[in-house]
């Protein structure tokens, strides 16, 4: 049975082009459309789509306080196309979109198959994940009877307070300490990463030894949003990697959307360098391989690489990079990714030390480099 699919756009060429191109996936079936926010929460509530295509600027009511009353109201999964100022990127992050894709209005219309294509998988992937999160999301208490979260606690990935809390079918933590000198930490994700990230890094302690850089696919109006809320959050500094950026302990760096994040040594200091990057044989900018691949050339072994949820396979050669020096790579596993394609990559690739849970990465990393 094919997904359904809501898109909610004020402009009717793009409507019509994204139900072209939806269309033409037999796993995906455009039920309706809306042409403003308040409609789309009417027709959300009605028809229950799996997967709703959001725009951000529409009148009546906008794309950000839309997905604000679906979620409160009917939570459904959203991609939204983002052509965001800082403010708008910060609410929609809040707001509860599963994921987040740059409006690209000239390539949708003049059909460009690799625009088209990646539309297609990433709604896609993203029906088939959350309705697998929503069939066995399920919390039990010692106290009380099983409790199975609603759907909007599954979908923004929130947890009532319940005493003595487990999840089913959930892994036994995975808690290790191989003993090795680590002088970096790099996590490369992408869909769904920015609700991963936040997970991981709150639960690390103020003290945390190392540096960290993260390669998030993520448009440029959206990461100093990102590291502004997750800095917020966290016991560690986080903030939007700048060019020149001295790293140090207790920090991290998250790479500038649209650009390049590299590590590199300069007068006996270790500095990030971010670079512009038109080329258009690179897909991801940031990309996890560019970066992953300069700190194998910085630090050799001496890197933690962490590849989490994401499409595609970018930071699989990073990995293969870091993997050849010595270093040490970790996956995410299928069961808590929202989408398996980047960790799927570096499993297949044998190339991951250790395929462990969301919820047990943090604890694991904080072992892992003696803080724990």
């Amino acid at each position: 049975m094919a997904y359904k699919v809501l898109s909610v756009d004020d402009s009717s060429i793009f409507r019509r082009r994204i139900t072209d191109i939806l269309n033409k996936d037999v796993k995906l079936n455009v039920i309706d459309v809306a042409v403003n926010g308040l409609e789309a929460v009417e027709k959300v509530i009605s028809l229950k789509p799996d997967v709703i295509t959001m725009d951000i600027e529409m009148p009546v009511l906008n794309g950000i306080n839309a997905v604000k009353q679906i979620m409160a109201k009917s939570p459904t999964a959203i991609l939204m196309f983002s052509s965001l100022t800082y403010q708008g990127a910060k609410s929609t992050l809040e707001a509860g979109a599963l994921d987040f894709s740059p409006k690209k209005f000239s390539e949708i219309i003049k059909n460009s198959n690799d625009a088209c294509s990646l539309l297609r998988q990433r709604v896609v992937e993203i029906a088939r994940k959350l309705g697998k999160l929503k069939s066995r999301t399920v919390i039990r208490s010692r106290s009380a009877s099983p409790i199975v979260l609603n759907e909007r606690q599954i979908i923004s990935n929130t947890i009532p307070s319940i005493p003595s809390i487990h999840i089913i079918k959930e892994k036994k933590l995975f808690i290790r300490c191989s003993g090795k000198e680590y002088k970096l930490m790099a996590i490369g994700s992408s869909t769904a990463g920015a609700v991963a990230l936040q997970k991981i890094l709150v639960q690390l302690e103020q003290s945390f030894p190392l540096p960290i850089i993260i390669i998030q696919h993520m448009p440029a109006a959206l990461t100093a949003t990102l590291a502004s809320r997750l800095n917020s959050l966290c016991k560690i500094t986080v903030k939007e990697a700048g060019n020149g950026d001295v790293l140090k302990p207790r920090h991290t760096y998250l790479a500038p959307g649209g650009r390049q994040m590299i590590i590199s040594v300069s007068e006996q200091s270790t500095k990030i360098k971010i670079l512009d990057d038109d080329s258009p044989k690179i897909t991801f900018k940031p990309s996890v391989d560019i970066s992953f691949g300069s700190a194998a050339k910085t630090f050799g072994g001496k890197v933690l690489g962490v590849i989490s949820t994401g499409m595609g396979s970018d930071g699989k050669e990073g990995a293969r990079m870091l993997k050849a020096n010595g270093a040490t790579i970790w996956s995410q596993d299928e069961e808590s990714c929202v989408v398996y394609g980047m960790p799927q990559t570096i499993d297949k690739a044998d190339l991951s030390d250790l395929s462990l849970s969301l919820y047990s990465t943090a604890t694991s990393m904080l072992k892992e480099v003696g803080c724990g």
